[in-house]
Parts: C-alpha cells; sequence; structure tokens
C-alpha cells in the first residue's frame, strides 16, 4: 500500500511538473509551430493570446520593421520593398485563447500586432474587429504607437502575452476582461 501510494504520489508530481511548464491543452498554432518547439533552432515568437471575444473571423500575428514609417503598413507594399513582414492566420480556438508561433528571419527589434478579424474582410474594421501589442497598454481612441508593439528577439524562442482589445463605448479600445 505505502508503494501504491508513492507512486501515485511520484505520477502526482511529474504531472505538475509537466502541466507546469505547458498548460493543460496548450497546442502552438500556426504554420510556424515547429519553430518554437523544445530544441528548435529560433528565433522565433510564441505569443501567448488571451481575451479573444469569440470564435469568428481569424486571428493574425504579424510582424512589421520597427520604425514608424513601416508599422501597420500594407503587407504588399513592404514585401516589394524588400521589407520585413510576416503573417500568421488561425482560426480562434475554442478555449478563446492561443499560443501562436511566427518564425522571425534574424534576431532583432520588431514590431509586432495582432488582430482578430472577426468579420472575415482581411480589413481592420474599427467597429467589430480586437487587436492587440506586446505592451498591453490600452489602445483607447488614438492610433496605437509603435512603442508600443515593440519586441527584441533573441536568437531562440522569444515568449510574449497580449491580450486583446475591441471597442468599448466612448473611450475607445479596452480590454474585456
Amino acid at each position: 500500500m505505502a508503494t501504491y501510494r508513492l507512486s501515485l504520489a511520484l505520477l502526482a508530481a511529474v504531472a505538475g511538473a509537466i502541466g507546469a511548464a505547458t498548460p493543460a491543452g496548450a497546442q502552438v498554432l500556426g504554420q510556424d509551430a515547429a519553430a518554437c518547439a523544445a530544441g528548435a533552432p529560433g528565433p522565433a515568437i510564441l505569443a501567448s493570446i488571451t481575451g479573444i471575444k469569440d470564435r469568428k473571423g481569424t486571428l493574425k500575428l504579424e510582424l512589421y520593421p520597427a520604425n514608424e514609417e513601416d508599422f501597420l503598413a500594407g503587407d504588399k507594399k513592404l514585401t516589394e520593398a524588400g521589407k520585413t513582414f510576416r503573417r500568421i492566420e488561425v482560426a480562434p480556438p475554442a478555449s478563446l485563447a492561443a499560443d501562436i508561433c511566427l518564425r522571425v528571419p534574424r534576431p532583432g527589434r520588431y514590431a509586432l500586432f495582432l488582430g482578430h478579424d472577426r468579420d472575415g474582410k482581411r480589413k481592420f474594421n474599427f467597429w467589430s474587429d480586437g487587436a492587440g501589442f506586446p505592451s498591453n497598454r490600452k489602445i483607447g481612441r488614438a492610433r496605437p504607437k509603435l512603442a508600443d508593439s515593440l519586441i527584441d528577439v533573441g536568437p531562440g524562442v522569444t515568449r510574449t502575452s497580449i491580450r486583446v482589445q475591441y471597442l468599448r463605448g466612448l473611450g475607445g479600445f479596452g480590454f474585456a476582461d
């Protein structure tokens, strides 16, 4: 009986340690998921997204050059100019929280944007879509600031957390929770 209790205690400890490293049921989403796997060489960004309003549309994690001119510029313009731009699109998961991996061309400073395209029109709809940045500062009624989106990416996997914001009345964009 003592051996049985010891085995259960050991099993619980191992399960707890595994659960602490990876939340239960967590799955890294996106076509770059392998870039965030254990032992992957990187560089990559693993963004933990929370505050997703619903499962409508798609989540878009986008990487831009870290300057005002290119921040939130059109992807066609950036790619034609040979500038850094990457996008990962995924469906919002049932849990309304997601871990999304985005491969990065090289270590350095970038601008990161998370959009929740709820209406599927592939263009930001102020009235329904959500947005988020690594700083997690409230957007309010102003255009998002470059400083709020900056992220320094190292040679491995860089982790960040982003809370999505949606229009919340006269105060502009804010967190749902």
